[in-house]
């Protein structure tokens, strides 16, 4: 394994909504204008921020977890692709000492942050806080020995005059230095909706907004000193992987992406391929038709609710993805694309939107969070993604539930459900012949079984035709 030094650093705020993601895109849009090479992570199971990244880098943003993935997994997947950076920063998740419980640090942005031995840049949101900021961030530089800090940026300030204030209250009472502050700006507030942040497909950055950024960080903050404070640190760069068993291209996958359906792991699909897939990107808002001679479909989450009325009108494709599923083709769909599988959505005001059908079950949206967490699956029963036994981790976040009480038929229950505390959830992996729909998003790095075993299912189908 050949060795590699870069600059790196952990952004991580007091709380959610601390401003994390705007101070992560500045500082790649201002670290690119003066000419350096980045790459950017996000902590947690979150799709939204790393698309965002990748508006301003022009490459794939990564995921790291400590409680869906090995620390191994992450350390390989940190040092692959962070070997081509002079830089490398990680968003973190929530507040820096939030993960999985109240007991561990177990998927928390600290443990991230030791893990990759990275110095962590707290950001505060300081709106109406005075000299109880200082206390604020005494307590978290002290509650963790091991985590180090490279600084502090305080964010919503009234003034400049506020920032010198809370400077001013730091300067006796905690060891990390304040590296600048960000004035209260609405106009770079990136919007939001239920499941948070917009995605990239529904608003796109712009060259401008990205040229703001980069402005406003170079001013806000004393990015020369925090360059030069970062210390260098040492990556292994893993070997290359050996080839996979099935030869690549042997089977095409349709990967459904678009502003509805845009929610995957960049490790997914690269396992999908390793494994022998040519992936198929389509369209099922603008599609009329399928990609020809397709082994299986990998539908993905996102926003279905958002694109119902187009989804519906799409007659055509729906049609064409309920035959490919009654002709026994491998279909892998979750959270969205469950939702989009299933007979119907029904929007918050009760409009009723035809879907394509697989499942006879009706998604239904409601204005309240209807399951958030971490979930790890066992599989009870054999399904397009492994054998009886079988488990990966993933999480779900989703406004919506189905109506499992309407009969089943010959529809499956595959796998059981732990979510944390050790707690068991009904059955909520549903499959019929090849079909597999469920909420939950399942990261392929918690289980490459899950890649392999799907592209080989492909690959029968596509025998058996």
């Amino acid at each position: 394994m050949k060795g590699e030094t870069i600059k790196g650093l952990v952004i991580a705020g007091t709380k959610s909504g601390s401003g994390k993601t705007t101070l992560a895109l500045g500082l790649l849009a201002a670290f690119l204008k003066r000419g350096l090479r980045v790459a950017s992570f996000k902590v947690g199971p979150d799709f939204i921020d790393p698309g965002h990244h990748a508006s301003v880098t022009g490459i794939a943003g990564y995921n790291l977890d400590g409680w869906m993935l090995s620390k191994d997994y992450n350390l390989k997947c940190f040092a692959q692709h962070s070997r081509k950076a002079d830089i490398v920063v990680v968003e973190g998740v929530m507040g820096l000492f939030d993960g999985y419980d109240g007991k561990s640090e177990a998927g928390s942005t600290a443990q991230m942050a030791k893990w990759l031995n990275l110095p962590v840049l707290l950001i505060v949101d300081a709106r109406s806080m005075a000299r109880s900021a200082a206390a604020l961030v005494q307590g978290f530089e002290r509650f963790d020995r091991e985590v180090t800090f490279a600084g502090v940026v305080f964010n919503n300030l009234g003034s400049q005059r506020h920032w010198e204030y809370l400077k001013e209250a730091l300067e006796e009472n905690v060891d990390m230095p304040c590296l600048g502050g960000i004035i209260r700006n609405e106009s770079i507030r990136l919007p939001e909706r239920h499941l948070g942040l917009v995605t990239r497909e529904d608003s796109p950055l712009s060259a401008d907004q990205i040229d703001c950024l980069a402005e406003l960080l170079e001013e806000s903050l004393q990015l020369d000193q925090l360059l030069e404070k970062l210390p260098e640190i040492s990556i292994a760069i893993p070997s290359p992987q050996p080839e996979g068993k099935i030869p690549p291209g042997r089977v095409r996958i349709g990967v459904a992406r678009d502003r509805a359906f845009c929610f995957y792991y960049p490790d997914n699909l690269e396992m999908l391929k390793f494994c022998g897939a040519e992936l198929i990107y389509f369209s099922p808002v603008a599609d009329r038709i399928l990609p020809e001679k397709l082994d299986g479909l990998y539908l993905g989450g996102g926003y279905p609710e958002l694109a119902a009325g187009e989804l519906a009108e799409n007659e055509e494709i729906r049609q064409q993805i309920l035959q490919k599923s009654h002709e026994g083709m491998p279909i892998f769909s979750e959270c969205g694309g469950f939702m989009y599988l299933c007979r119907e959505i029904c929007g918050t005001d009760g409009e009723r939107f035809p879907m394509v059908g697989c499942f006879p079950f009706q998604a239904r949206m409601y204005d309240r969070l209807k399951s958030l967490g971490y979930r790890e699956i066992t599989l009870s029963n054999p399904a397009v993604i492994g054998d009886t036994g079988l488990r990966a981790r993933g999480h779900e976040f989703h406004y919506s539930e189905i109506d499992t009480e309407i009969e089943k038929s010959d529809i499956e229950t595959v796998f059981t459900v732990t979510e944390r505390a050790g707690l068991k959830k009904p059955s909520t992996g549903y499959q019929i012949r090849r079909t597999l729909g469920s909420y939950i998003h399942l990261h392929f790095g918690s289980q490459p079984e899950v890649g392999k075993r799907f592209v080989e299912n492909c690959l029968i189908y596509q025998q058996e035709r």
